[in-house]
């Protein structure tokens, strides 16, 4: 029986197979869509785990360095030394499109006396605090890096979750039911012209009888 109510009319049966046809089609565009995203994003963790470790790596160094200058210049010292920075830092954000997912993509520029990343004099300060500048501003790029290719996983693991419910919808529900209807509907047609060519053949026999018994 069919999953629920349906004309069983060759025009329904039509629509129906039209509609398997999309669903099949529409069925594998998206498996292969889901693969693609999968791949994708496997690339994208395995960049992630690099940068996650390479900018842990030069965040340790830096606090590494900034403790010794504290401990070399004092803790009072260290923060009127970084009280007022030269430079600043603004950021622009575009996008690219992966897989018709929308991830971004960060770009930042520095303000001010760009060239000048020490924002003190050298008479007071230590040169570990040099060494601790140096160090934060080298992993500052692959911080933003990092935060960008965080984000792009974040969007295509959403969109590769999305994706795999409408897969599971068409194989699963969407796909199964059209076949049903299809079958139920091509039964009751083939018992239907049954039916009526039963009743033909009745006729006739009936129109046969009725003939030769005029004649007698």
């Amino acid at each position: 029986m069919a999953g629920k109510t349906i004309n069983p009319t060759r025009m329904e049966l039509t629509r129906l197979k039209g509609r398997l046809k999309t669903a099949v089609r529409g069925h594998k565009l998206l498996k292969d869509k889901r693969d693609e995203m999968m791949k994708q994003f496997l690339e994208i963790v395995r960049k992630n785990r690099a940068l996650r470790k390479k900018v842990e790596e030069g965040l340790q160094r830096a606090n590494a360095a900034f403790t010794v200058a504290s401990a070399v210049m004092g803790p009072e010292m260290l923060e009127q030394a970084l009280l007022y920075p030269k430079a600043g830092v603004e950021l622009d954000v575009s996008f690219r499109n992966v897989m018709s997912v929308n991830v971004p993509v960060y770009d930042f520029h520095t303000t001010g006396d760009g060239a000048e990343i020490y924002p003190y004099g050298f008479a007071q300060t230590s040169g570990e605090l040099d060494a601790a500048l140096e160090t934060l501003e080298s992993v500052f790029r692959d911080m933003l890096e990092l935060a960008e290719v965080e984000k792009s996983m974040q969007l295509l693991a959403q969109e590769i979750e999305k994706t795999r419910r409408r897969v599971n919808a068409l194989e699963y529900v969407v796909i199964p039911e059209a076949q049903q209807n299809i079958r139920y509907i091509s039964m009751k047609l083939d018992e239907n012209e049954r039916g009526n060519t039963t009743r033909l053949m009745k006729v006739k026999d009936m129109v046969l009888q009725d003939a030769h018994n005029f004649k007698s």
